[in-house]
């Protein structure tokens, strides 16, 4: 019954046929677990695809109920923290696998002659896994995947000539992420990325077969074998295996959620998901107009010399031992790709969330005083990493300004910086055009540099660097304190967040009399960057 069904079933639709035709492929020799990589990556999909599916029945796709019902999923739905624990691990599973299935191809050197096309395809195809989880990320709606998607967006905006174009096709007004953004990212992830990746798949494995497994030199004329049982149970063990990881992570590791997406919690630290943020940590080496380069010119570089690689490198196919280079670049760029990572993950603060709100560990700039915070801003416009590092920032062609407290004092410093060749011959340091004040800042915040606050004083948020020059350049410090810094004539302001509103600070600024009547406090009709910038820093002052 069984033989007649399958013989129906294939003389009407030809499936067994090609099922059959697929198992009976034949494979080098030399093929093993080294080659299981492609078929977990499969895998990774399927089960993406599956989840997702699943997560869609319940998924609510608006960012006013995006982020209930996924809480909702997670703690009422049958199942649901699973699901959507095996979909959130899965997509980092899934760029793992890809990423460390594109080293195998590159040091088994599998990407040469006649198999150019199959590793450009492979290498779109990581491309295109990277841009799941980029649009993914936001349609939880907390908190995190909120901040994560405006640093993202920031990274997209530095695109020389196209920067404004790309934001508004992601749907990002003024700087803002939104309800547009929500939709594209949602269609993007769930219609159109599907679609891609799906045909470019197929497009992949048709190149694998017509080209055939790459065999190790030398065994080329050695006995083939059958895809089917050997290398289909290698396959399994390791798709298994994999499947195991996620099981625990699902069940042992919640998948986060945070509080709904706020714009206005100025105390949230953004930061992009945990692929990118070796790219997010490379742009503190660039400052100003250079940001481009480690934003869009190294990474476009790196990419298109690995689309090339294939065309440049011709030479006969060695042994993996053998290929001393590739081995070189691989590890070149895994321990870079680590430290980079392992930098960014150490400058981010910890965050605590409680009944919605966003608490971080108190940071260094949140302990110094205005003037030592303006003189972050003098000394990012005077573009002092050009000759200064402090943390992972700038270069280390002049001194290291982390033992400039113990050698030299304010007054030196300022004269320093009005005839830089008078206090220090030879020195190629240009005088600075700032005002005495101005200087005076500078001094002061250079004084307040250790090796241990370096890196966090460097990475100090901009809003509180600019926030802190508008603070200083209106005198506020004549009426009010902060960090016990100023007069007390007006109410000191550390911990403004916890007795007022945003929208009130705001409103003071322009009409003082009218929220505190009796007040002393001349309005202030401040530039719509300036109010943000003052309100989020003071806002942000614990």
């Amino acid at each position: 019954m069984l033989t007649k069904v399958l013989d129906w079933l294939d003389d009407r639709t030809g499936i067994p046929s090609f099922v059959q035709h697929f198992l009976d492929e034949e494979i080098p020799a030399s093929s093993g677990w080294h080659q299981v990589l492609g078929s977990m990556a499969m895998f990774g999909f399927m089960l993406q695809a599956l989840t997702g599916l699943l997560l869609a029945f319940n998924y609510a796709p608006t960012p006013g109920d995006a982020h209930s019902s996924v809480r909702y999923i997670m703690t009422e739905l049958t199942g649901g923290a699973l699901i959507r624990g095996l979909h959130h691990w899965g997509a980092s599973m899934m760029i793992v696998v890809v990423a460390l299935h594109m080293v195998q191809v590159l040091l088994w050197g599998a990407y040469k002659k006649p198999r150019e096309a199959t590793w450009i395809v492979g290498l779109i195809l990581l491309q295109v896994t990277l841009a799941f989880g980029l649009t993914g990320y936001l349609l939880p709606w907390d908190n995190r995947a909120y901040w994560g998607t405006v640093v993202t967006t920031q990274i997209a905006s530095k695109a020389p000539g196209a920067g404004p174009y790309i934001l508004r096709l992601m749907g990002v007004d003024a700087g803002a992420v939104g309800s547009v953004t929500f939709a594209r990212f949602y269609t993007l992830h769930v219609m159109l990325l599907p679609l891609v990746i799906s045909g470019l798949i197929a497009l992949h494995v048709y190149l694998v077969r017509r080209h055939g497994v790459a065999p190790a030199p030398g065994d080329e004329l050695k006995p083939k074998k059958k895809f089917f049982p050997e290398q289909v149970f290698k396959d399994t063990v390791a798709i298994f295996v994999m499947f195991s990881i996620l099981m625990v992570l699902a069940i042992t590791a919640k998948a986060p959620l945070g509080a709904i997406a706020d714009p206005t919690d100025t105390h949230y630290i953004p930061r992009p998901e945990w692929y990118f943020l070796f790219l997010f940590q490379t742009l503190k080496f660039f400052d100003g107009p250079l940001e481009i380069i480690g934003s869009m010119v190294l990474p476009g570089l790196a990419m298109t010399a690995l689309a090339l690689l294939p065309f440049f490198d011709r030479g006969e196919v060695k042994r993996v031992g053998q290929r001393t280079t590739a081995i070189a670049a691989v590890v070149l760029g895994a321990l870079t790709w680590a430290g980079l990572t392992g930098a960014a993950v150490r400058s981010t603060p910890k965050l605590i969330e409680i009944d919605g709100l966003t608490q971080a560990e108190p940071q260094v700039w949140q302990q110094l005083t205005p003037i030592e915070m303006s003189g972050i801003g003098y000394f990012r416009k005077e573009n002092c990493f050009q000759c200064h590092r402090i943390g992972s920032r700038g270069t280390a062609s002049g001194p290291d300004l982390t033992k400039t407290a113990s050698i030299h004092d304010a007054k030196w410093m300022i004269e320093h910086f009005k005839q830089p060749q008078a206090m220090v011959p030879g020195s190629p340091m240009p005088p600075f055009q700032l005002s005495e004040q101005q200087m005076n800042a500078l001094a002061a915040f250079i004084l307040r540099l250790t090796p241990q606050s370096a890196e966090a004083l460097a990475s100090a948020p901009d809003f509180a660097v600019d926030g802190a020059l508008v603070y200083q350049r209106f005198a506020c410090g004549a009426c009010h304190q902060v960090n016990g810094v100023g007069m007390k004539q007006g109410p000191a302001l550390n911990g403004l967040s916890k007795r007022r509103e945003r929208a009130w600070v705001v409103g003071h600024f322009g009409d003082p009399k009218k929220f505190s009547p009796g007040s002393t406090m001349p309005p202030y009709k401040l530039a719509q960057k300036d109010l943000d910038n003052l309100t989020d820093y003071l806002m942000g002052l614990d």
